[in-house]
């Protein structure tokens, strides 16, 4: 007979619009007793569970890691639960005739027995910090494909500046390039629009920018700056 982890437990089944709760208690001749009960992801039917656990005095909890679905649950409960956060390949019932009550009390069963391994959730304020970092790679990474994109438009133009200077989003090379979006039927003065420490690369670069700029570029690299 397996040994009894959690003599008063829960499940959780996890979906999109609403939650399967189930909680086993079993007794000391380990005999396990289910209360099922559906709950809302809103708020107030978050509430109500707690609450509904509060009055059983169940304060240990398992549930799988749906997608996103679990974080509503989890910022609720957190506080006055042991929260026990699933991988769902660990916590998946037996392929048949499933329903949500079943699944949820397939994790009770599984839980109660102490054969889920918990995922590590971190404090509050580490996961609101690691969210605002993630959010600034996110930013990142669009920047560098926008800058990538950007070249791209020089290179279908035939505009080498990248060939003479170090960094095309420098204020040198930048000058040059708005000059031309500018006044594209106009050859730039290049010595007028590049730093003084540039002088020495201004025969370089009136060759580079003799290239052929299409409205249609001119418009892709216009959109491209402003995002």
């Amino acid at each position: 007979m397996l040994k009894i982890g959690y003599p008063n437990c829960y499940g959780i089944d996890v979906h999109k619009t609403f939650i399967v709760a189930v909680i086993a208690i079993t007794d000391n001749h380990g005999i396990t007793s289910y209360h099922r009960k559906r709950f809302s992801t809103f708020t107030n039917g978050l509430m109500q569970l707690r609450d509904w656990l509060e009055y059983y005095s169940c304060f240990d909890v398992c549930m799988g890691s749906n997608g996103k679905y679990w974080i509503p649950v989890f910022n609720i409960l957190e506080e006055s639960c042991n929260i026990c956060l699933a991988h769902p390949k660990y916590v998946k019932a037996i392929p048949g005739k499933k329903t949500d009550e079943k699944d949820a009390q397939w994790i009770a069963d599984l839980f109660k027995h102490d054969l889920v391994a918990s995922s590590f959730i971190p404090p509050l304020k580490i996961r609101q910090l690691r969210d605002l970092f993630r959010y600034r790679m996110k930013l990142t990474q669009l920047q560098v494909s926008e800058k990538n994109r950007y070249q791209n438009c020089l290179t279908w133009s035939n505009l080498q500046i990248a060939s003479v200077v170090s960094y095309v989003f420098g204020k040198s090379a930048q000058k040059i390039i708005q000059s031309i979006l500018d006044h594209p039927e106009k050859k730039p003065n290049i010595e007028q629009l590049v730093h003084k420490r540039m002088k020495d690369k201004v025969m370089a670069l009136e060759i580079a920018v003799e290239g052929d700029v299409t409205p249609e570029q001119a418009e892709k690299i216009r959109v491209i700056k402003a995002h």
